[in-house]
């Protein structure tokens, strides 16, 4: 074996790790200049290829980020050229600076993660391709964790994916974010993806260099600056800061999940706290409620000192009805209202959302806490046992395991 392959090692983890980080940064910026979601895929592609062959022989550059944009960037063009089939081909490479080509990159590229965001959330594109379409290109997720997060087989989803972006270049869907009063027609959808960023990298167990949490937070700082005063924006940031701040708390020394109520106020992020308490008042004087801001509300009356909140939770779950009546907020607001000392009237409301959540684990895990709350313990168990089976996550079960022991003991 010759003295390549440790290099090879090597590279191969400073590409990884650059494209944990970066990748949809990297894509936005390609995208920009060669305006085709499949092209600067591909080129990003072949620059990563290229960069471990001259990175194994030669070593890493001082800056690998810089160096993978504008190789994929000259890659995008060498195809653009070579494929001049048609004159809006050759317009396109008029738009690309040649500068910017020729010359070293700056010192910073850009952050156009929001146009890429805008643009898979185009309503032309059905929902769940607008969100899956931004968690693949922004976030890096592979297609394989998109389609568990949707229910969906890898081949289905990729399907799905190859099809959103047909239909952005077909339909010649601008790369940009739109002016503010067309707005409306994409922020629910744009808000929902970035907490969805951020929530998926708040529950995931891998410690890798991804930090979707930082993601998403970063992203609700950039829409809240470039368009300051939207009170649901406001909301989601304020909502996102609130979990952050309570990160460090939210697993034990055993491994095992602590919920909200039982956490130690110590080990919460005050200066987060102080920031999303801020926004979320700034967003409700602004007397535009909506979902975001009053999830944001939830989590700060959970987080109250020295016990949450809990009546004003349930009011508060009241509210959000009227905006998202789903299953998934009637068993959130089910678990609150046994919490105000109605736990039965929580059980039977549980038991109506049976047939829509069966094969939900919170459900399982909701009324398994219920039952054992009015005393039905051999049923507690028994709702324990299966939402142990179907746990999301080692932390989440050790949890459930540790409740089960509680009652029995």
């Amino acid at each position: 074996m010759n003295d390549a392959a440790p290099e090879t090692i090597a590279v191969t983890h400073v590409i990884d790790d650059v494209l944990r980080r970066d990748r949809g940064r990297l894509l936005a910026g390609l995208m920009t200049r060669l305006g085709d979601f499949q092209l600067a895929e591909d080129a990003l592609q072949e620059a990563c290829m290229s960069a471990l062959k001259h990175w194994s022989r030669m070593g890493a550059p001082h800056d690998p980020l810089a160096w993978l944009m504008k190789v994929g960037l000259n890659k995008g063009i060498d195809h653009m050229r070579a494929g001049q089939r048609e004159t809006r081909k050759s317009n396109d490479l008029r738009r690309v600076s040649p500068e910017y080509i020729d010359s070293e990159l700056p010192e910073t590229i850009p952050d156009e993660r929001l146009r890429l965001i805008f643009t898979c959330c185009h309503p032309a594109l059905e929902e769940k391709s607008r969100v899956a379409l931004t968690l693949r290109t922004v976030c890096n997720l592979t297609t394989r964790e998109i389609a568990a997060a949707f229910l969906d087989t890898e081949q289905t989803m990729g399907q799905r994916l190859s099809r959103a972006k047909a239909k952005i270049r077909l339909k010649g869907i601008a790369y940009r974010v739109p002016e503010p009063d067309q707005w409306q027609s994409r922020l629910e959808t744009v808000l929902s993806t970035v907490y969805l960023i951020f929530t998926t990298g708040y529950v995931t167990e891998d410690d890798s260099a991804r930090d979707l949490c930082r993601e998403g937070i970063f992203l609700a700082r950039l829409l809240n600056h470039l368009k300051p005063g939207e009170p649901e924006m406001e909301g989601v940031l304020a909502l996102m800061l609130l979990t952050e701040a309570r990160r460090s708390a939210r697993i034990d020394a055993d491994g095992v999940m602590v919920p909200v109520e039982s956490q130690d106020p110590a080990h919460w992020q005050d200066e987060f706290i102080a920031e999303a308490q801020a926004v979320l008042e700034g967003a409700i004087r602004k007397r535009a409620p909506g979902p975001f801001q009053i999830k944001a509300a939830i989590a700060d009356c959970h987080m109250m000192r020295p016990g949450p909140d809990w009546p004003q939770m349930s009011l508060l779950y009241q509210s959000l009805w009227a905006f998202e009546p789903t299953p998934v907020v009637a068993l959130n607001w089910s678990v609150v209202m046994a919490e105000t000392g109605r736990a039965e009237l929580a059980l039977e409301k549980l038991g109506e959302l049976q047939s829509e959540l069966e094969e939900y684990q919170p459900w399982h895990a909701a009324r398994a806490h219920v039952l054992e709350k009015v005393g039905r313990i051999g049923e507690a168990c028994a709702a324990y046992d299966q939402a142990i089976r179907i746990a999301p996550n080692a932390a989440a079960r050790r949890l459930l395991e540790r409740k089960r022991q509680v009652i029995l003991s």
